[in-house]
C-alpha cells in the first residue's frame, strides 16, 4: 500500500475545515469539502458537462440583472465542514478579484450539472446542505438523450426543506430568483 503525500493528511485531529482549502495548492482542481471530507473530482470531464457549463454560464450572465453576478466553479462555505463547489451560481455580492468562496447569504441560485461521479451528491447530499444553508433557489440538470433537463427546486421556508417546482425539457422560463428564459436545446450543439 502506498503512503498518501502530506498534503492529504487533515491539519488537524479534528479533520478538515473549509478554510483548509485555500492553504492546499497540491489538491486536484475543483476539490470540495463535504461533512469535513475532501472530494476530488478525479474523473474526466465530459464534453457534454463543460459545454452546458459554459453555455448556461454565458445565458445566464446575459439575463442576470444589476447586482446579480454569475460565477462558475466557485465554492460555498456552507459552514465550518462543508465548502461545496456548484458548476454555476448566481450571487448577490460584489465582484472580488481574489474571493476564492462565497457565503450562502450571498447565494441566490446553485446550478449543479449532473455527471455520474457526482450523480449522488448532486441529486441528495448537496441538495439536503444547500437547502440547510439557506440558499433559496437549486437547479439540477440531468442529460436525457443529449439534451438538458432542469429540475427546478424552491426552498420551503416552514420545512427548511426544498420543494421541487418543475421539471422542465425544451423551454426554461421562470420568473425567480430573477427572469430567465432559456432554449434548452439551443445551449448544446446540434448534432
Amino acid at each position: 500500500m502506498t503512503a498518501l503525500p502530506d498534503w492529504m493528511q487533515p491539519p488537524r485531529a479534528e479533520g478538515w475545515f473549509a478554510e483548509d482549502l485555500d492553504r492546499i495548492p497540491e489538491a486536484p482542481r475543483h476539490t470540495e469539502l463535504i461533512d469535513g471530507a475532501p472530494v476530488f473530482q478525479r474523473s474526466p470531464q465530459r464534453v457534454w458537462h463543460s459545454r452546458l457549463v459554459t453555455a448556461l454560464t454565458t445565458a445566464l450572465t446575459a439575463q442576470a440583472p444589476n447586482g446579480t453576478e454569475i460565477d462558475r466553479e466557485i465554492g460555498i462555505r456552507l459552514d465550518a465542514r462543508n465548502r461545496p463547489e456548484p458548476d454555476v451560481l448566481a450571487v448577490t455580492a460584489p465582484y472580488d478579484p481574489d474571493r476564492t468562496f462565497h457565503r450562502p447569504a450571498d447565494v441566490e441560485l446553485v446550478v449543479e450539472v449532473v455527471s455520474p461521479e457526482s450523480a449522488h451528491r448532486d441529486r441528495v447530499v448537496k441538495l439536503r446542505k444547500y437547502a440547510e444553508a439557506g440558499i433559496v433557489h437549486y437547479w439540477r440538470i440531468e442529460e436525457e438523450y443529449g439534451l438538458p433537463v432542469v429540475h427546478v427546486h424552491e426552498l420551503d421556508g416552514p420545512t427548511g426543506r426544498y420543494a421541487p417546482t418543475g421539471i422542465v425539457r425544451n423551454r426554461l422560463k421562470v420568473s425567480l430568483p430573477f427572469p430567465v428564459d432559456l432554449d434548452l436545446s439551443a445551449l448544446l450543439p446540434r448534432r
